[in-house]
C-alpha cells in the first residue's frame, strides 16, 4: 500500500487531509505546514503525525499531496520529485510556465507521475456528459463567487477561470487559433475579474467569465455541438440535456417557409433534465483516489502535468492579454 503525505493543511488542505487519512486506498504517514501551530492542530483533529519539518516528512512517504499556495507548488514538487516521489499538485500546476515544465520533464526523466487538482474533470455532472459531448462547437462558462482572503495571491484567472480552461481544452480537441482577453482589478492587485475569448483553428470558440468580487456564486457551463447543447449547473448538480427533436420533420417544412406561427418549443427540440446523481464518494475523494489508482496500475493520471501545464499556459496567456 502506497504511503502518502500531505505539505499545506489551510482551510482546502485539510480536507485533503482528512480524505486521505481516512481512505483504505493508502496508508497516511502524516502532514506538514510551515505554520507549525497548524499543522499540530490538524494532525491532532485527525489523529495524525504532524512532521516538524518538509524533508522528515518526503523521507516517510511514497506519494506527496502538494496542497500549499500556488507560488510555493514549484519549490516543494520539485524537492519530491527529486527524492522520488510522485506528487499531486493543487491547481494551477505552477505560477510560472517554465516551472511547470521542469517539473514534467523532471517526472518524465524519473518515471514518476503528476496529478493536477482540476477537480472538475471528477464532478459528476461532467462525468455524466462527457461520452455524449462530440466536438462541441461552442462553449461558454461562468464561474463567479463572493469575494475570499483565500486565493488572492494569483489573478482570478489562475484561481476560478483555469478549471474551466482545463475542460475546455480536454473537450475541444483543436489548437488555438487566438485569444482575446479583459478584466480589471476591483478589491485586490491582481485581476479579480475577468472574461476571455479563446477561438480554435476547428472553428470552435469558448467564451469564459470568471469573478471572485460577486455577490453569489455560480458555476454554469454550457457546451453547442450539432444538433444539440448541455447546461451544466456545478453549483446544484444539474444537467440539461437539450436535443432536436425527433418530430422536427412534422414542422419543419414550415421552418423552411419562414412560417413559424403555432411552432412551440417541444415540436424543436426534446429536453432531459439530469440530477440527484448516484455516485459512492464525492469529486474530491474520487480525484485524490484516482492518483493513488493511477500510480498502482502505472497509467497516466485523467489530469497528468502536461495537462496541467497546457491549462497554465492558455491562463498565463489570458493574463498577458489583459495587463496590455
Amino acid at each position: 500500500m502506497l504511503k502518502v503525505g500531505i505539505v499545506g493543511v489551510g482551510q482546502f488542505g485539510q480536507n485533503h487531509a482528512r480524505i486521505l487519512s481516512q481512505s483504505d486506498r493508502c496508508e497516511f504517514v502524516g502532514l506538514y505546514d510551515k505554520n507549525q501551530k497548524r499543522a499540530v492542530e490538524i494532525g491532532e483533529k485527525l489523529n495524525e503525525k504532524a512532521f516538524a519539518d518538509f524533508d522528515s516528512l518526503l523521507a516517510e512517504i511514497d506519494v506527496l499531496y502538494n496542497v500549499v499556495t500556488t507560488v510555493s507548488h514549484f519549490e516543494l514538487a520539485k524537492k519530491a520529485l527529486e527524492k522520488g516521489i510522485h506528487v499531486f499538485i493543487e491547481k494551477p500546476i505552477t505560477a510560472e510556465i517554465w516551472q511547470a515544465e521542469e517539473l514534467v520533464e523532471l517526472a518524465s526523466e524519473n518515471n514518476l507521475k503528476i496529478q493536477v487538482g482540476h477537480i472538475e474533470r471528477f464532478n459528476p455532472v461532467v462525468t455524466e456528459i462527457a461520452e455524449k459531448v462530440k466536438n462541441p462547437i461552442f462553449i461558454e462558462c461562468h464561474r463567479i463567487a463572493p469575494f475570499t482572503a483565500r486565493g488572492t495571491d494569483v489573478p482570478v484567472v489562475l484561481e476560478l477561470m483555469i478549471h474551466d480552461i482545463d475542460l475546455i481544452l480536454a473537450f475541444i480537441k483543436s489548437k488555438i487559433k487566438s485569444i482575446n482577453a479583459s478584466g480589471a482589478s476591483v478589491m485586490t492587485k491582481k485581476i479579480d475579474i475577468a472574461n476571455a475569448r479563446i477561438e480554435f483553428e476547428n472553428g470552435a470558440v469558448a467564451n469564459i467569465t470568471s469573478s471572485r468580487i460577486s455577490l453569489k456564486r455560480s458555476r454554469q457551463f454550457r457546451f453547442f455541438q450539432k444538433d444539440a447543447y448541455f447546461s451544466l449547473d456545478f453549483q446544484n448538480q444539474k444537467v440539461r440535456f437539450v436535443k432536436k427533436s425527433k418530430n422536427i420533420y412534422k414542422v419543419m417544412p414550415k421552418i423552411l417557409m419562414g412560417k413559424y406561427d403555432g411552432i412551440e418549443t417541444k415540436d424543436v427540440v426534446d429536453v432531459l433534465e439530469l440530477e440527484n446523481f448516484k455516485r459512492e464518494k464525492d469529486a474530491l475523494t474520487t480525484e485524490l483516489e484516482a492518483f493513488i489508482e493511477a500510480i498502482e496500475k502505472d497509467e497516466m493520471p485523467i489530469v497528468d502535468g502536461v495537462a496541467g501545464m497546457r491549462a497554465l499556459d492558455v491562463a498565463l496567456k489570458i493574463v498577458e492579454k489583459i495587463k496590455r
